[in-house]
């Protein structure tokens, strides 16, 4: 039983660490910090990325030249991907594409939780509020407050917007 105890509190004191290793990673890789950020999975930023207050990243990888700007009290799931650039495959030099990247922001405005695994596209603006469901890949901007999913990514449902709105008034953030 002593054991057990004891490996319980080496395993949480180590998850302690990694935590803070991955929190110093990100500070170093972002452009902008405005607030307090938590890392709970290994995760990655670009230079262009700018990140509000109360950030959570349970395994984010940003990638691309493109600006990206998270807001306020943000959740990701595991796995989650954003991409910022894309390949020249119109007007190129090379089949099936040549080594030009154009570039596309994202932003993702206050209180928007990412379930796992989402991928999002550049050019893309996810609205205060919204949700959305683990394994998507959004292509096209989610509107504030709206539950969307799939692949294309749609919108399906809407958040209660009085009750979101109660509680953001009381600041009730996680």
């Amino acid at each position: 039983m002593v054991i057990k105890i004891l490996n319980k509190i080496g395993q949480i004191y180590k998850n302690n660490i990694l935590k803070k290793i991955y929190v110093k990673k990100i500070i170093s890789q972002a452009g902008m910090i405005k607030g307090k950020i938590s890392v709970n999975n290994p995760s990655s930023v670009s230079a262009n990325t700018y990140l509000g207050n109360n950030v959570n990243f349970n395994g984010m990888q940003i990638l691309g030249e493109g600006k990206v700007e998270i807001g306020d009290n943000f959740h990701s799931g595991s796995g989650c991907v954003i991409i910022t650039h894309y390949h020249n495959y119109n007007n190129g030099t090379a089949i099936p594409y040549d080594n030009t990247y154009y570039y596309k922001d994202v932003t993702i405005q206050d209180n928007v939780w990412l379930g796992n695994n989402v991928t999002i596209l550049g050019g893309v603006t996810i609205g205060e509020g919204a949700i959305v469901q683990i394994g998507s890949v959004v292509t096209t901007n989610v509107p504030p407050m709206a539950i969307a999913g799939g692949h294309p990514c749609k919108v399906y449902k809407y958040r209660d917007i009085e009750h979101y709105t109660k509680l953001k008034n009381l600041e009730k953030f996680n």
